[in-house]
């Protein structure tokens, strides 16, 4: 991607963010999970058929829209406001939702074998995995952006993020 995240200025950060990735995981999911869906269902009692993925990705829309949710109605206009006390409270609750999207990331990997594709698989598997590879890589530069960039120019010196 040619795009550059402006990394010196948060509130056009939070509007890079909320454009660049929070749009892009909109679209991303839905379809993914129908995708996985169909190779559930079409594959079922195969070797190497991701049993679970839909699920997770259905999961994975709620939750990261209420994550998004949360970054667009309180802490990115916060944010966009110079800060101000009390704002590490939401950003620790934005670094706890990371965390939990890292695990689902980790069930993903855990279901596909790592995204590998079984010999011989179909175009929805294929096309699957491939948007799953594009969505682990946009997510995760939205968290690195987010707990790396953003977030340490709002909270107080030397605390530590686990």
């Amino acid at each position: 991607m040619t795009d550059v995240a402006p990394i010196h200025d948060a509130a056009e950060l939070t509007h890079y963010i909320e454009t660049r990735y929070h749009a892009r995981h909109r679209e991303q999911l839905p379809p993914l999970a129908e995708m996985a869906e169909r190779v559930e269902n079409v594959h079922f009692g195969e070797d190497d058929v991701p049993e679970g993925l839909s699920a997770v990705l259905r999961r994975m829309i709620g939750e990261l829209e209420v994550h998004m949710k949360k970054e667009e109605l309180i802490l990115f206009p916060a944010i966009r406001e110079g800060g101000g006390p009390g704002i590490e409270n939401p950003i620790a609750v934005m670094r706890a939702d990371h965390d939990d999207h890292a695990t689902e990331v980790a069930e993903i990997r855990r279901l596909t074998a790592d995204l590998t594709l079984p010999l011989g698989a179909c175009g929805t598997w294929t096309a699957l995995y491939a948007g799953l590879n594009e969505f682990i890589s946009d997510l995760e530069e939205h968290i690195r952006l987010e707990n790396e960039v953003l977030f340490p120019q709002f909270e107080p010196e030397g605390v530590a993020h686990g």
